[in-house]
């Protein structure tokens, strides 16, 4: 858990690699608490580069859309002898605290999604919001807010709720204070239809003959299963579901007896 691991040593925040097998590795003990560098920007052997590329203050916000939650990033953790149990489902959430900024220190590293961190995209880490996830930030002193993707996990800092990329906190105006007090607020979009894709082909020809079988193997589906064309392939799904909580048992007797891995799409 190279984020983990990292922070043991950063609190401002870097990047954690997401287990790629059922058990993740433990994380290295913990060291010391970093200090802040005088300025108080950001801590020492992290800040933004010496020349950042034109335009970051003109970074567009990250655009909500409807993503399946990390298969490993969402599970309970343990950082600096604390228990972090991260959201598994999008519901309500607003919190007021402390926003600080990571930078060049862990640009280009791994996240706990397993993307690679992007000091110049509008994302941000938190202990334990759903990842993915959107959330709107709001500069509390001056009103100015912003829209983030969460993909990444920290602050793990007492005072602090979470970590903005540094395009996010230059658009705020907290760059050269390091920190300052945010209003986050989680962003749910109204999803019209859960549905579960099995496979999407060329031919309608092979996505009907998945049909047939899987209407074979699993009764309890064959009322809910569609193929239908969508750009230029041919997709199997099935539902739909009220909710992506309704549609996961089925999404796991799939994979379970199918050896078929469903993907969550929104209609």
């Amino acid at each position: 858990m190279k984020r983990i691991a990292c922070l043991a040593a950063l609190l401002a925040g870097c990047s954690m690699a997401p287990p790629h097998e059922e058990t993740a590795p433990q994380p290295a003990a913990p060291q010391p608490l970093p200090q802040p560098a005088a300025k108080g920007g950001y801590y020492k052997d992290d800040g933004p580069h010496e020349t950042p590329p034109p335009g970051v203050a003109q970074v567009p916000d990250a655009v909500p859309r409807a993503e399946p939650l990390h298969r490993y990033a969402n599970r309970p953790y343990t950082v600096f002898g604390r228990d972090y149990v991260p959201l598994v489902k999008l519901e309500p959430f607003r919190q007021r605290g402390l926003a600080s900024w990571y930078g060049k220190r862990f640009h280009g590293q791994k996240t706990a999604s397993g993307e690679t961190y992007d000091m110049y995209a509008m994302t941000a880490a938190h202990p334990t919001l759903p990842i993915p996830s959107y959330v709107r930030v709001t500069h509390v002193a001056s009103g100015r807010s912003v829209v983030v993707r969460v993909n990444d996990r920290g602050p793990f800092h007492p005072a602090r709720i979470v970590d903005l990329s540094y395009a996010a906190a230059l658009k705020l105006g907290y760059i050269q204070a390091g920190s300052a007090q945010v209003e986050l607020e989680s962003i749910i979009l109204e999803e019209k239809a859960v549905w579960l894709q099995i496979g999407a082909f060329a031919s309608r020809e092979n996505a009907e003959s998945l049909r047939a079988r899987i209407a074979q193997e699993l009764a309890g589906v064959k009322d809910r299963l569609e193929v239908l064309l969508a750009g230029n392939l041919w997709r199997l799904q099935v539902g739909p579901y009220g909710s992506r909580d309704d549609a996961r048992p089925v999404a796991e007797r799939i994979e379970t007896q199918l050896k078929l891995k469903p993907l969550i799409v929104v209609r």
